[in-house]
């Protein structure tokens, strides 16, 4: 990952009902951190990432479990944080493909097609920079 950013910040947030994707990203479209967590421990993880990120606020999925994590973050954040919803269609389709340019199969996986090829670990993490990067696209519309 890189150094911390100076300017403010956007995290990504993916929640699940058992893990959830995390990304911090800045306006310049650089990456900084992105981690799949238990759900458990999101929003403590969430408290500690604001305390070593100038996070101006929190970009999320708008499906299944969204109200429900809206909810808890505002009740349990200590300040409140900006939460802005994103439609989420199609983006675990595309974390696959991202996941595969972000880091290029090695040995015998290199002569499968992409679309056989199984994902080795959760891609919630990659969910969660696709959700910061289609809001930074609404932005720019």
């Amino acid at each position: 990952m890189v150094n911390p950013p100076s300017q403010p910040v956007i995290l990504g947030f993916d929640p699940g009902r058992q893990k959830c994707g995390l990304a911090i990203m800045g306006l310049d479209r650089n990456l900084f951190y992105h981690e799949v967590v238990m759900a458990e421990p999101a929003i403590a993880t969430i408290q500690t990432l604001r305390q070593q990120f100038p996070i101006s606020l929190l970009v999320m999925g708008d499906q299944t479990t969204a109200k429900e994590w809206k909810q808890r973050l505002t009740d349990q954040l200590p300040d409140p944080l900006r939460i802005i919803l994103v439609d989420e269609r199609y983006s675990t389709l595309e974390a696959r493909d991202r996941y595969w340019q972000m880091f290029p199969p090695k040995g015998l996986q290199r002569l499968l097609p992409q679309g056989v090829r199984t994902v080795p670990r959760p891609i919630d993490d990659i969910v969660a920079i696709l959700l910061i990067e289609r809001y930074l696209e609404r932005l720019t519309e």
